[in-house]
Protein backbone atom coordinates (compact mmCIF):
# COMPACT_ATOMS: atom_id res chain seq x y z
CA UNK A 1 0.00 0.00 0.00
CA UNK A 2 1.38 2.99 -1.27
CA UNK A 3 -0.09 6.66 0.36
CA UNK A 4 0.69 10.44 -0.53
CA UNK A 5 -0.02 12.93 2.25
CA UNK A 6 -0.43 16.02 0.71
CA UNK A 7 -0.59 18.95 2.68
CA UNK A 8 0.27 22.96 3.40
CA UNK A 9 1.45 24.42 6.59
CA UNK A 10 1.44 28.14 7.52
CA UNK A 11 3.32 28.17 10.52
CA UNK A 12 4.29 24.40 10.78
CA UNK A 13 1.48 22.58 12.68
CA UNK A 14 -0.09 20.90 10.23
CA UNK A 15 3.26 19.56 8.94
CA UNK A 16 3.75 17.95 12.62
CA UNK A 17 0.98 16.62 12.34
CA UNK A 18 1.39 14.94 9.33
CA UNK A 19 4.96 13.81 10.16
CA UNK A 20 3.23 12.04 13.22
CA UNK A 21 0.47 10.63 10.91
CA UNK A 22 3.06 9.03 8.66
CA UNK A 23 3.96 7.30 11.81
CA UNK A 24 0.69 5.50 12.20
CA UNK A 25 0.23 4.33 8.86
CA UNK A 26 1.04 1.30 7.48
CA UNK A 27 3.20 0.58 3.88
CA UNK A 28 4.68 3.18 2.09
CA UNK A 29 3.86 7.15 3.23
CA UNK A 30 5.09 9.77 1.08
CA UNK A 31 5.10 13.51 2.50
CA UNK A 32 4.45 16.52 0.22
CA UNK A 33 4.11 19.99 1.16
CA UNK A 34 2.13 21.73 -1.92
CA UNK A 35 3.96 24.90 -0.94
CA UNK A 36 7.09 23.51 -1.65
CA UNK A 37 6.35 20.93 -4.72
CA UNK A 38 3.66 20.00 -7.35
CA UNK A 39 1.64 16.94 -7.06
CA UNK A 40 3.45 13.61 -8.20
CA UNK A 41 1.06 11.12 -10.56
CA UNK A 42 -1.44 10.66 -8.17
CA UNK A 43 -2.12 7.21 -10.19
CA UNK A 44 0.93 6.04 -8.19
CA UNK A 45 -0.37 5.39 -4.63
CA UNK A 46 -3.27 3.79 -3.36
CA UNK A 47 -4.51 5.99 -0.66
CA UNK A 48 -4.38 9.48 -0.58
CA UNK A 49 -4.85 11.95 2.81
CA UNK A 50 -5.06 15.76 2.23
CA UNK A 51 -4.71 18.61 5.14
CA UNK A 52 -4.36 21.97 5.90
CA UNK A 53 -4.59 24.47 8.47
CA UNK A 54 -7.29 27.00 9.08
CA UNK A 55 -6.86 30.37 8.97
CA UNK A 56 -9.65 33.26 9.74
CA UNK A 57 -12.02 30.34 8.45
CA UNK A 58 -10.81 29.24 5.66
CA UNK A 59 -7.74 26.42 4.50
CA UNK A 60 -5.10 27.66 2.42
CA UNK A 61 -5.90 27.82 -1.26
CA UNK A 62 -3.04 25.60 -2.36
CA UNK A 63 -5.12 22.71 -1.13
CA UNK A 64 -8.56 24.00 -2.41
CA UNK A 65 -7.10 24.06 -6.09
CA UNK A 66 -5.27 20.73 -5.14
CA UNK A 67 -8.62 19.47 -4.31
CA UNK A 68 -10.65 20.99 -7.47
CA UNK A 69 -8.20 19.35 -9.90
CA UNK A 70 -7.85 16.09 -9.07
CA UNK A 71 -11.38 16.30 -7.83
CA UNK A 72 -12.48 12.98 -10.16
CA UNK A 73 -9.13 11.15 -9.16
CA UNK A 74 -8.84 11.62 -5.54
CA UNK A 75 -13.02 11.08 -5.32
CA UNK A 76 -12.14 7.44 -7.09
CA UNK A 77 -9.18 6.80 -4.13
CA UNK A 78 -9.12 5.52 -0.41
CA UNK A 79 -9.32 9.29 1.06
CA UNK A 80 -8.25 10.71 4.09
CA UNK A 81 -9.41 14.17 4.70
CA UNK A 82 -7.96 17.03 8.06
CA UNK A 83 -7.64 20.06 9.08
CA UNK A 84 -5.70 21.17 11.67
CA UNK A 85 -7.45 23.81 13.88
CA UNK A 86 -7.88 25.62 17.21
CA UNK A 87 -11.68 24.99 17.05
CA UNK A 88 -13.28 22.23 18.67
CA UNK A 89 -16.61 20.32 18.73
CA UNK A 90 -19.24 21.49 16.25
CA UNK A 91 -17.14 24.33 14.99
CA UNK A 92 -14.46 22.12 14.40
CA UNK A 93 -16.84 20.07 12.27
CA UNK A 94 -18.05 23.15 10.51
CA UNK A 95 -14.63 24.13 9.18
CA UNK A 96 -14.05 20.78 8.00
CA UNK A 97 -17.06 20.93 5.60
CA UNK A 98 -16.32 24.35 4.80
CA UNK A 99 -12.18 23.52 3.72
CA UNK A 100 -13.01 21.17 1.15
CA UNK A 101 -16.02 19.57 -1.56
CA UNK A 102 -18.51 18.08 -0.71
CA UNK A 103 -18.06 14.99 -2.52
CA UNK A 104 -14.93 14.49 -1.30
CA UNK A 105 -15.96 14.40 2.11
CA UNK A 106 -19.14 12.34 0.99
CA UNK A 107 -16.53 10.02 -0.15
CA UNK A 108 -13.46 10.10 1.92
CA UNK A 109 -13.02 7.04 3.88
CA UNK A 110 -11.46 9.05 6.97
CA UNK A 111 -12.07 12.82 8.09
CA UNK A 112 -10.76 14.80 11.30
CA UNK A 113 -9.94 17.76 12.99
CA UNK A 114 -6.60 17.09 14.31
CA UNK A 115 -6.36 20.19 16.70
CA UNK A 116 -3.86 23.32 16.50
CA UNK A 117 -1.46 25.58 17.77
CA UNK A 118 -0.48 28.98 18.08
CA UNK A 119 3.30 29.58 17.56
CA UNK A 120 4.09 32.86 18.54
CA UNK A 121 8.02 32.20 17.40
CA UNK A 122 6.43 31.71 13.94
CA UNK A 123 4.04 34.33 13.39
CA UNK A 124 4.74 38.27 12.20
CA UNK A 125 3.87 41.28 14.17
CA UNK A 126 0.24 41.57 12.70
CA UNK A 127 -0.65 37.73 12.92
CA UNK A 128 0.48 37.65 16.50
CA UNK A 129 -2.19 40.96 16.61
CA UNK A 130 -4.94 39.27 15.58
CA UNK A 131 -4.45 36.04 17.64
CA UNK A 132 -4.14 37.95 20.84
CA UNK A 133 -7.67 40.09 19.79
CA UNK A 134 -9.78 37.21 18.55
CA UNK A 135 -8.74 34.23 20.16
CA UNK A 136 -7.06 36.15 23.15
CA UNK A 137 -4.13 33.67 23.62
CA UNK A 138 -1.98 35.60 24.87
CA UNK A 139 1.63 33.05 24.06
CA UNK A 140 2.01 30.00 22.04
CA UNK A 141 -0.01 27.00 22.86
CA UNK A 142 -0.50 23.67 21.41
CA UNK A 143 -3.49 21.87 21.32
CA UNK A 144 -2.38 19.28 18.80
CA UNK A 145 -4.85 16.01 19.19
CA UNK A 146 -2.86 13.06 19.66
CA UNK A 147 -5.25 10.55 19.76
CA UNK A 148 -7.23 12.12 17.27
CA UNK A 149 -4.65 11.36 14.77
CA UNK A 150 -4.24 7.71 16.16
CA UNK A 151 -7.88 7.17 15.39
CA UNK A 152 -7.72 8.93 11.96
CA UNK A 153 -4.68 6.52 11.19
CA UNK A 154 -6.51 3.61 12.26
CA UNK A 155 -9.70 4.41 10.26
CA UNK A 156 -7.12 4.56 7.07
CA UNK A 157 -5.64 1.37 7.98
CA UNK A 158 -8.87 -0.33 8.17
CA UNK A 159 -9.17 -3.07 5.24
CA UNK A 160 -12.52 -3.68 4.06
CA UNK A 161 -12.85 -7.72 3.89
CA UNK A 162 -15.74 -8.28 1.44
CA UNK A 163 -16.15 -11.63 2.89
CA UNK A 164 -17.52 -10.23 6.14
CA UNK A 165 -20.69 -9.88 3.97
CA UNK A 166 -21.33 -13.61 3.88
CA UNK A 167 -21.29 -14.23 7.21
Amino acid sequence: MKTLITYCTTHGCTEKTANELKQFLGGEVVLLNLKKNHAPDLSLFDRIIVGGSIHAGQIQKKVKDFCNEHYETLKNKELGLFICCMEEGEKAEIQLHEAFPAGLLKSAKATACLGGEFDFNKMNFFQKLIVKKVAKVENSVSHINHDAIKRFSQQMNQILNPFLFFV
